[in-house]
Parts: C-alpha cells; structure tokens; sequence
C-alpha cells in the first residue's frame, strides 16, 4: 500500500489572506496633555529585512558536472510592476523608514514554462515559509515551436494575459522581493528574447530566461525535502512542457548535493508535436509509444551510461531513491489513488510503487483521446499530452528502476522562494538587480 508523507511544515497551500503591510497610525491629529496638537505619525516602510532564520545560508547546492561559472542559485531579482497603469505613488517622506521584519516580508516566485505559467507568493516561517497566494494557468507557450521553431502570436498572447494576472498580484500583496523565469520554450523560439522584452514592457515583470542546468538547480532545491531517508545516491526528476530534466544526488544533512544531471529536449508538449497526429486505432497508439519511448531513451543515453555503475551499486545495497516533480506523476498518482478530482494535500509527499505508475502509464497509452478526457484529473485540459508524459516516465523507471517513487507537487518556485529568503535576509538588505 502506498504510503503517505505529509508536507513540509510550513508549506500549506492555503492563502491566508493575511496583508503584507504593517499598521500604521490613520493620520489623524492627537491631542496631549495640554491640548497642544501632536503631528501625525509618518507610516512605516515596506522594505529592508530582519533577522535572517536558521535556515540563511543553507539553501545552495553546489554546481553540477559541466556547469562552468555558474553559481548554485542565481542572484534574486527585484520584481518591478509597470507603474503607467497603476495610481501615482505619493511621494516618499526624506526620513528614515524602519523596515518590515524578515518573517512579515512577501517574496515571489514566477516560473512561465512551456505549458503553464505559476505564480507563487510567500511569507518566511522559520525554515520553512507559509504560502499567502498562488496562480496556475495552463498557456501552452509552446505550441506550435517544434514545427516553426518561433512562438506563435496566440500562444504569447494567453501568456500575457495570464503575467496581467501576475502582476496584479504582485502589487495587491506588496511583494518584497520576486524572481520570475521562462524555460525551455522561451530558449528554444528564435523570437523568445522579442517575447521577453515584450512582457517588460506591458507587465512590468522582467523575465529571465534560465539555463537548463539552473532549471534542474531550482526544481532538487524547491522538492528534496520529499526524498525517502535512507543512504547513498538518489534521482530527481522534473518532467516539464519543453524538456525534462534528470538529476543525480547525494543527500546529506541541508541541501542535496549534485553528483551528475541531464536535460533533454523533451517534455510533454514538445515530444507530442514532434510525433504529430496519431491514427484513431490500437496498432496507431502502439506504434506512436513506441516510438515516444525510444526518443527519450536516445536522447538520455550519454546520462544512462554514466549513472548505470551508480545505479548497480544503489540497487545491491537496496537504497535506490527517486523522486519526481512534474503534472505527469501527480496526475498518475491521482489515478493510482483513484480521486474523483486532484486533490495537492493528498498527493504532494506520497510514495508510489513504481510498477503501479507503469501499468497506469500502459493502459492510458492505449486509450483513444475520448476515452483518456473522462478519466477522473486527466479532462480535456490534459488528454493530448499524458501520453507523452507516461513515454517519459517509463524511460525514467528504466534508467533509475526504484521500487518506490516519491511525488512533488512543488519544485522551481519553491526553489526560487528559498534561495530569495535567504537572500534576503541578509541584515545588509537584498541586493536588489533586474534581469537583462
């Protein structure tokens, strides 16, 4: 029977509703002792930082093999919101504001990637932080890049309308500090940067197209805290729109630390397109798998070779662990779990038998698109691309056979929201830059 690990303390992933600022005096003359009137208080800034948490410092994994200059964690970005469409500020008093503490600071994390785009908004709480708002929105930036290599006009313009969204929650929650990235699609389209520059412009927001290595960083700095305890090497893996990334890891008592990774340029979106259309009958289905399979394991191949001693030695010893974050391993483990609709508390922490994610993969691989948009937490939203998501996944179960898999429903964001809180709270304050 599967078992189940419940989330992190202090990751809930109910808003609280609680706001970002503190309280200040209403403005109002008072009246002392002798009738005389006192000046009001001035109101108290939003900015700087506190005391920084235990957990400062600690949420950097090393640089993985061939990473060249790159730093565990990229430096944070200060999220501005375009200010034309907002009311004007008043201007800000000349006199020394005293800061908001660490823990009642707002940070953000946006992560636009091929297939969604999310937002997620946080309050530090001890090591851990407390989820104050959250957006998802399913765009498909990618549609459409494997065949004209560019992002098509419809595709940006979901996008768009979906950062709006975004940023009208940044300024609503008073955020402190926000990274937001774009991934495989924006790398990939020859007009990504054009798309980029665009968002700036209308949004406010300021993209920063992250490499596949940093992409792989984040998704083991935001979901290790779900790996199984135990000894010796693990594998974390993130299945996303574009690409998927796998990535080999040595536990210890903080952050994992990166024994070897590899990303390859295919993910849910990308490898569907790739395959086109599929005839409406089983040998179709069948052959269309098959060949899905092969194109993972081809592009994977220079990684199994090297992780294959690794993975004898893990698999002698009994310690063999992996982990995965993507919407194909939360989906099928809804399936596995049979919920009538997704449910994050029930799936984000739990621990699967591998081979029940290998027969749910099989059966839904052969079914017709009808039949896979009436299964429950599948719908018409993601009948398409499961397939292709099931073709990664056993590629996956091939390459690192564990006996178990743990899910994630968490991953970039969560990284990003660590590596901003530890930044900022550094008691000299955050260094506050912009992406190019």
């Amino acid at each position: 029977m599967a078992g189940f690990i419940p989330p992190a303390n202090g990751q809930d992933a109910r808003p609280d509703g609680q706001k970002a600022d503190g309280k200040t005096t209403s403005g109002k003359a008072v009246v002392g002792k002798k009738g005389q009137r006192k000046k009001p208080r001035r109101p108290r800034g939003k900015s700087g930082s506190g005391v920084p948490p235990k957990s400062a410092g600690k949420t950097s994994p090393p640089a993985a093999r061939g990473s060249g200059s790159n730093e565990a964690i990229a430096p944070a970005i200060m999220a501005t919101v375009a200010q034309p469409a907002s009311p004007p500020v008043p201007e800000r008093s000349s006199g020394w504001q005293k800061p908001l503490p660490h823990h009642r600071q707002a940070y953000a994390a946006i992560d636009l990637g091929t297939n969604n785009c999310r937002l997620l908004i946080a309050r530090p709480s001890g090591e851990h932080f407390v989820v104050i708002d959250a957006f998802s929105r399913v765009v498909r930036l990618g549609e459409g890049l494997a065949q004209t290599g560019r992002l098509s006009d419809e595709a940006m313009d979901r996008a768009l309308a979906a950062l709006h969204v975004c940023a009208d929650k940044l300024r609503k929650r008073n955020v402190h500090l926000a990274r937001s990235v774009a991934t495989e699609a924006c790398r990939r389209a020859s007009n990504g940067q054009a798309f980029i520059d665009r968002v700036r412009e209308e949004t406010g927001i300021h993209l920063n197209i992250i490499t596949a290595q940093e992409e792989a960083r984040l998704a083991v700095l935001g979901c290790h805290i779900l790996l199984e305890q135990g000894n010796g090497p693990a594998m974390i893996f993130d299945i996303g729109g574009g690409s998927t990334e796998m990535v080999l890891v040595e536990t210890g008592e903080t952050v994992p630390r990166i024994l070897d990774w590899q990303s390859v340029p295919w993910g849910v979106v990308s490898l569907t397109e790739s395959i086109g259309a599929i005839a409406d009958h089983p040998e179709a289905r069948a052959v269309a798998y098959a060949e899905m399979r092969r194109r993972v394991d081809e592009g994977f191949a220079d990684f199994t070779a090297r992780v294959t001693p690794i993975r004898h030695a893990a698999r002698g010893d009994r310690s063999i662990r992996l982990l995965g974050t993507s919407g194909t391993v939360t989906t099928l483990a809804s399936l596995h779990l049979e919920l009538p609709q997704y449910d994050r508390r029930a799936v984000d922490g739990l621990i699967v038998p591998a081979e029940s994610m290998r027969d749910i993969s099989r059966r839904l691989s052969t079914m017709t698109p009808a039949e896979r948009i009436g299964v429950p937490c599948i719908g018409r939203e993601r009948s398409d691309l499961v397939v292709a998501g099931c073709a990664i996944l056993e590629s996956i179960l091939d390459i690192w056979p564990a006996e178990r898999l743990g899910i994630a429903d968490r991953g970039i964001r969560e990284g990003i929201l660590r590596s901003l809180m530890a930044t900022g709270a550094d008691p000299r304050g955050p260094k506050r830059t912009e992406a190019a």
